[in-house]
């Protein structure tokens, strides 16, 4: 009887334990159309991993390009199923058309996992701007944005029609006048000699990057490399500085406030080009405010906070 109570007993104990709750992760992304930087962290926002795929953008890649992108990293892949919440802030995700398809592919790749989908803007207003404030927020890397955030929604007043047609400042769009100076014979010989060094300038090679592989404009933003690199020659500076103004006209002064209010900035271009902008917002009375090469570490208090 002794045997049979003690038995008993021990399995009430084992049932009455409380089942342990499964851990949330937490998938961060802020992607362009270059590369995309991943952070998973628990809900203490700790991180448990790290990782960094070629960029995600729905408006340049099918579903099957996406799809093997995501395999191509083996956290990714190993915690797909794992995966609880997925907050993702893309390039190419500024219609309600590409948000859906895009959520989607993830949802069919994450099942376990709620999908929110959001354009990148929306990385760099949580990562740039203090709670409740108005600013304006731009992108400048491989591609450019720019939005006025009011404290609480975002507002765009110029939809992005891509690389071919718009994206002033970007990266890319630097990229292809570097290319177009140099075989308009425009770039100086001694600038010349050191672009094509650093570059395969074979027409062949440069035509079937643009015009027959994936993402000409991540191909194009390469270039820009070389621009920051020599930016203090005369030539650089004027392809910068057109740029810029042009950004500032084009984006910037769409918002009546611009003046009033501090404009942020996230993105490659603008963090190694920061004193040029500087400059150049002195000369239009505007105030710089944040400048960051990537938002994803500021995401993590965001969420954190906001959990």
């Amino acid at each position: 009887m002794q045997i049979l109570y003690g038995t008993y007993f021990k399995l009430e104990k084992q049932n009455t334990k409380k089942p342990k709750k499964p851990k949330k992760m937490r998938l961060l992304v802020d992607s362009g159309s270059t590369k995309a930087d991943w952070i998973a962290i628990d809900d203490a926002g700790k991180v448990l991993f790290t990782t960094q795929t070629l960029g995600l953008n729905p408006e340049i890649l099918d579903g099957d390009e996406i799809i093997e992108r995501l395999n191509d990293r083996f956290d990714i892949l190993q915690n797909k199923k794992e995966a609880t919440h997925l907050f993702f802030y893309g390039a190419g995700c500024g219609t309600d058309r590409m948000k859906i398809s895009l959520s989607q592919i993830f949802q069919n790749y994450f099942p376990n996992a709620i999908i929110v989908v959001e354009e990148d803007t929306y990385a760099a207003v949580y990562a740039t701007t203090p709670k409740g404030e108005k600013a304006i927020v731009s992108i400048l890397g491989t591609g450019s944005n720019c939005s006025y955030f009011d404290g609480k929604e975002l507002h765009q007043k110029v939809q992005s029609l891509g690389y071919i047609v718009m994206d002033d400042c970007s990266g890319n769009v630097f990229g292809k006048e570097l290319i177009r100076k140099y075989y308009f014979n425009k770039m100086p010989k001694e600038l010349a000699v050191e672009f094509e060094k650093e570059y395969d300038l074979d027409p062949d090679a440069i035509k079937s990057k643009l015009y027959k592989e994936a993402n000409p404009n991540a191909y194009l933003a390469t270039f820009a490399k070389f621009l920051i690199q020599h930016k203090d020659t005369e030539f650089c500076k004027k392809i910068i500085f057109k740029g810029m103004k042009s950004f500032v006209k084009n984006y910037i002064k769409q918002y009546d406030n611009c003046k009033e209010v501090p404009v942020h900035f996230v993105g490659s271009i603008a963090f190694y080009l920061k004193d040029e902008l500087q400059e150049t917002f002195d000369k239009y009375e505007l105030k710089l405010g944040n400048v960051l090469r990537r938002p994803i570490d500021g995401l993590i208090a965001y969420h954190i906070a906001n959990k």
